[in-house]
């Protein structure tokens, strides 16, 4: 790039006031090299003035630099680089008192100012302080080496700094390049000897001086602006040099044709910059993580279908969204249709969409009368443009949404083999509604992601859901919460159960409806046959452990003991029981953003509010329930501890992310492995102030007698609610302690956990 794009001087000299200006051959050698080596001996304005007019540039193209200065300069200092002609200041600059400095710096100075910076925190600035052994004499050159990863090219500038030359910013220097012959050559090779030789600390003619006051100094009292700011800055400079509003007197020919080839570069890097922010990038430093990576290669392999099943909290959607990321790099467009189960989980997709600048989105929901515009204006796009066409586009719906037969007909219309269909928390697939159209959907590449994607209970559904993702033979990818907790991505945690026993009114209602289950089910506990009258009998009974009101008392004294401990109940979840409709009844293809708790359930979450707020009227405590209309602000009040504690029902199951939770408290019984592994991975996000979790579980177990007809009946109820106490205690720390408090129950039941 030196060679060729920049035009050169047959005699190679830049000499202020004449055609070829040293501003020139600073600009443009700053913008087309990728490192740059200064001698910058006096540390002035007019030293550095030149650069600031394309070092952001220089910064945008990946450019390093290695920086020698000299000591921070003397009065007796300033008087050698004056030479004896006057006594008039010079201004230079002065690192002993960073502040003073600011305040007198011009744009110019404040731009190169803001570059150092930009390079020190981004580690492209290697600097090095020296100043000549014995006190005596100084380094005041201005030479350095430029090169573009092939060719180099040295300099030696004067150092003529009188008042006269520093108004009339008079100023020489002599340019040698490495493709003008072995005489050229043979002094770039000096030039790079003379400055490596310092900067490898191997000149025994000069003392160093630690930089580290300074390079400090630099980031402290000089933001780290971003590299747009930079440019932008940059652009404003050189347009207010061409417009004269800085200028005494007229620019000269040679500074003006300088400064119209660098407002020309920096417009065009400028461009780049804005198309580089808007392509769609992984968004965070370093890329895909390994695991990551791995199930796009997977999935790749399996013919660009999968089932994921990650642990909550291993980054499912990002781990999908890597995959439409690395569609787009290949293809250059990304087209995605993704299905969730709420509204809330539906708007942080579109987050992370965003984080990754996939901004083309059409939300599709029932509240949301423009879905369908905006589906017909890309379907239309698409028509026009032809199978050439690089319209890009993601379509987010809920499942319930999607179930409707106006949405499936026309979302359907949608590419076959070059869109990408995600299925978040895919288990749903399985379903009534969705599990009969899946033969209909025609999207060739799939993703399913779910922590937990087998249906209990429901083997044919698990079976159509295999083969719709192609994962008969074994899912795709799998990062279990084990290894998620060895390797960091999700906390540690230490699991507490405690036995929660019903009342007598509770256990005489519970024992009445066990013997009327019984005669359902054989003598071993297994259910014969199910109908609709079994199945209310369940429910009844379950509603009676859900709301078992000896929870109440549990749940106090665990909150007692937190803040016996921990003097406060900060970033504290509480799952509370349901009322009428126990967490496995929901249903995902019903308009869930249209549903309410029922007036049961919300006196439930009432009643353990006000537990928590009479605790201590510090305390600050919100319901997260689907009625409530500022989630976002809830959640960051959360997240930030102006909000103490928050209590919920199902809203904080799928999707909701919560990484400063530092204690859950489960008082909402759940037999469903979906959805004590969901609730589980909520708390053990990760978060930079979190060393661990702690989780408080409340297992309500029956006092059944073994004469009873019953009690092989409800061996298996116990046996299926101690599931979830295994699955939790063995990935605990306390594993050990954890099972003790259950001893008794498994004792008389004759059950292990292990």
């Amino acid at each position: 790039m030196l060679k060729d794009n920049i035009e050169w001087p047959s005699h190679r000299q830049f000499l202020s006031n004449k055609e070829w200006e040293p501003l020139y051959f600073f600009s443009e050698c700053l913008c087309n090299s990728t490192s740059f080596d200064l001698s910058l001996g006096f540390f002035s304005s007019t030293a550095i003035r030149t650069l600031a007019y394309s070092f952001a540039t220089f910064i945008y193209n990946a450019g390093k630099m290695r920086l020698i200065i000299n000591n921070i300069l003397s009065e007796d200092d300033k008087q050698t680089i004056l030479r004896g002609e006057n006594n008039e200041e010079v201004k230079s600059f002065d690192f002993s008192n960073i502040i003073k400095l600011k305040e007198s710096l011009s744009a110019h100075d404040k731009q190169f100012f803001d570059c150092l910076a930009w390079l020190i925190a981004n580690n492209r600035i290697e600097i090095l302080v020296i100043e000549p052994k014995g006190g005596k004499g100084m380094s005041h050159t201005k030479s350095g080496v430029f090169y573009d990863g092939e060719h180099y090219v040295a300099f030696n500038g004067s150092c003529n700094f009188t008042q006269t030359a520093l108004l009339d910013n008079i100023e020489s220097l002599d340019a040698h390049c490495d493709w003008d012959g072995e005489v050229m050559s043979a002094k770039i090779e000096n030039a790079k000897y003379e400055f490596d030789s310092k900067f490898n600390k191997e000149d025994e003619s000069v003392k160093y001086i630690n930089p580290k006051d300074i390079i400090c100094s630099v980031q402290t009292y000089f933001q780290n602006k971003d590299i747009s700011e930079l440019l932008l800055q940059e652009k404003e400079l050189i347009e207010r040099e061409l417009e004269g509003k800085s200028q005494v007197k007229p620019l000269r020919k040679g500074i003006k044709l300088a400064l119209d080839k660098a407002r020309g570069k920096i417009e065009k890097t400028i461009q780049e910059e804005e198309r580089r922010r808007n392509q769609p990038k992984f968004p965070f430093d370093g890329g895909a993580r390994d695991y990551q990576q791995l199930a796009f290669e997977n999935w790749k392999n399996n013919k660009q279908k999968g089932l994921f099943a990650m642990a909550t909290g291993t980054g499912k959607t990002i781990t999908s969204l890597n995959c439409l990321l690395e569609i787009y790099k290949r293809t250059g467009y990304y087209k995605a249709i993704i299905l969730v189960p709420t509204i809330t989980l539906l708007e942080q997709w579109v987050k992370e969409c965003r984080k990754f600048n996939f901004n083309n989105i059409v939300q599709v929901y029932s509240k949301n009368s423009k879905w369908k515009a905006d589906t017909d204006s890309i379907l239309l796009q698409e028509k026009i443009g032809g199978k050439d066409e690089k319209v890009s586009y993601v379509i987010i719906s809920t499942y319930a949404s999607f179930a409707k037969e106006s949405v499936f007909n026309m979302l359907n219309l949608f590419a076959r083999t070059r869109l990408l269909f995600i299925a978040d928390e895919a288990h749903n697939m399985g379903s009534g509604q969705i599990r009969n159209r899946l033969n209909a959907i025609v999207y060739g590449r799939r993703i399913g992601l779910s922590a937990t994607p087998e249906r209990q209970y429901d083997d044919e559904g698990n079976t159509k859901l295999m083969e719709f993702f192609g994962a008969e033979t074994g899912y795709t990818y799998e990062y279990s919460m084990q290894e998620a907790i060895e390797k960091g991505i999700l906390c540690r945690y230490y699991y507490y159960p405690h036995i929660v026993k019903l009342t007598e009114e509770e256990m005489k209602e519970y024992s009445e409806l066990s013997l009327k289950i019984a005669v359902y089910a054989t003598s071993q506990g297994d259910i014969i046959k199910a109908d609709s009258i079994l199945t209310a009998l369940l429910l009844k009974r379950k509603r009676i452990i859900h709301k078992a009101e000896n929870k109440k008392a549990v749940f106090k004294r665990i909150l007692n003991e937190r803040i016996a401990d921990k003097g406060s109940l900060k970033y504290t979840l509480i799952y509370v029981p349901e009322g009428n409709q126990p967490d496995e009844q929901t249903d995902f293809f019903i308009d869930r953003e249209q549903i309410t708790e029922d007036e049961d359930s919300l006196h439930l979450i009432n009643q353990y509010t006000s537990i928590v707020r009479d605790i201590q009227a510090r305390i600050t405590v919100k319901q997260f329930t689907s009625s409530s209309k500022d989630r976002d602000a809830i959640l960051e009040d959360f997240a930030t501890g102006k909000l103490d504690v928050l209590t919920s029902m199902k809203c904080l199951d799928e999707g909701v992310d919560v990484p400063r939770s530092e204690m859950a408290i489960f008082c909402a019984s759940t037999g469903n492995p979906r959805q004590f592994i969901q609730r589980r991975g909520r708390i053990l996000r990760t978060h930079k102030q979190k060393d661990y979790a702690v989780i408080h579980d409340l297992v309500v177990v029956p006092d059944i007698n073994n004469g009873l007809e019953s009690y092989n009946l409800e061996k298996k109820m116990i046996k299926t609610e101690l599931e979830r106490v295994r699955n939790f205690a063995l990935l605990s720390e306390n594993r050990s302690s954890s099972i003790l408090e259950l001893d008794t129950i498994l004792n008389h039941y004759s059950l292990s956990l292990f």
